[in-house]
């Protein structure tokens, strides 16, 4: 199925039904009076939230929706029946808002969460309600009133604990494979991955957490090259971003550093917000480099980029490292609740470099990362 994360509907709540004017008349029953009922509310459009719906593909074709109008009154004291209720299931983390003013109606981020994005027309009263001491026999009676119409901009932004993030070819894709049982495309050219992954990286009996992969970013993203800016949305709701640089490019000429840094300025031009999220610094594919120069490496990386937030050195294709990153994501996880995120000043703190130390197969069979390196503190 195609993955798709954005659409824009037309949605129209159903009118309100007319009251009715109208006088009782039966046989032996002179002046009656009025009985003219009144009309039924129209129907509301709401979205639901559903854990069991993963893209907005139902909302790529039919993109009009409309609820059914209120009936409208009758004599003999008859109201009219209400028009029933159309709800529209979407997936878990969806963000509705007005695509002609761009307000925000609602953010869909809980199963079963629930919102009214078009309300119906309320009913028109009928001559019933207008009689009295004075106005005996009222003609009068009100027509229903109009349901509301909208044109909406449905947009997913998957819910993660952690995102990653990095060129085409940083190993992304590798490591969700690594960790998660999830299954994405891998393979030796760039921008394999054309649609976010999630993983689920069980570190305990009874602790996990939600990764997501997007797609890589190049530079020129802001201006469309490449995919775009277009899923940096899915790392909006992650509280952690691992930044994963591909320390042994295919081409000799591509600089690493380079590359760094081009990816943190699309992050900068996209969302300040996103650019100011706690964000650790993964070196991948370290196992293709000599293990004499390794540390030299990683140290001049790191020096020459300017980095003051945690290092991991890992290599995602045989794993080496991984066990001790996922298990420092999960005690930094456990300090950093979902519903208190760290404050941007704490953000900015200096922390010391640390590096992984070698031999990184020390890190496999660490049950802990090393001391020096603490998971609660951020970039």
């Amino acid at each position: 199925m195609k993955f798709v994360d954005e659409a824009f509907i037309e949605v129209y709540a159903g009118d309100g039904g007319s009251g009715a004017a109208s006088f009782r008349r039966e046989k032996f029953i002179p002046r009656g009076g009025p009985d003219g009922g009144d009309g039924g509310r129209g129907g509301s459009i709401y979205l639901v939230a559903d854990c069991n719906i993963n893209t907005l593909v139902d909302y790529r074709f039919l993109k009009i929706f409309r609820a059914q109008r209120g009936e409208n009154g009758r004599g003999s004291d008859q109201y009219g029946r209400g028009g029933e209720d159309k709800v529209l299931r979407v997936p878990v983390g969806t963000v509705v808002s007005d695509a002609e003013t761009g307000e925000t109606l609602a953010d869909l981020a809980h199963h079963e969460a629930r919102a009214m994005v078009a309300k119906g027309g309320r009913g028109g009263w009928g001559n019933l309600h207008y009689k009295s001491s004075t106005n005996r026999a009222p003609r009068q009676y009100q027509p229903g009133e109009k349901g509301e119409a909208r044109r909406l901009h449905l947009e997913l932004k998957v819910l993660a604990d952690i995102g990653l993030l990095g060129m085409p070819n940083a190993g992304k894709s590798t490591l969700i494979r690594a960790v998660s049982a999830a299954r994405p495309k891998v393979a030796d050219y760039p921008f394999t991955t054309l649609a976010p992954n999630l993983g689920v990286v069980r570190v305990d009996m009874d602790k996990s957490f939600v990764m997501a992969d997007i797609p890589g970013l190049i530079e020129g993203a802001a201006e469309g090259a490449g995919l775009g800016h277009q899923f940096l949305r899915h790392l909006q709701r992650t509280r952690l971003l691992l930044h994963i640089v591909d320390l042994a490019p295919f081409d000799p000429e591509t600089d690493p550093v380079r590359e760094a840094r081009a990816i943190v300025e699309e992050l900068r031009r996209y969302d300040e917000a996103l650019y100011h999220k706690p964000r650790w610094l993964v070196l991948n594919k370290i196992d293709m480099i000599d293990e004499a120069e390794r540390d030299e490496r990683l140290a001049d990386f790191v020096r020459t980029f300017g980095w003051t937030g945690p290092v991991y050195a890992i290599s995602a294709l045989t794993g080496n490292g991984c066990a001790a990153l996922m298990q420092a994501i999960s005690y930094w996880l456990d300090d950093h609740p979902a519903e208190r995120l760290p404050l941007e000043d704490e953000m900015q703190e200096d922390v010391p470099v640390v590096l992984t130390p070698t031999p990184i197969d020390a890190h496999t069979s660490t049950p802990r990362p090393s001391p020096k390196i603490k998971p609660g503190e951020t970039s």
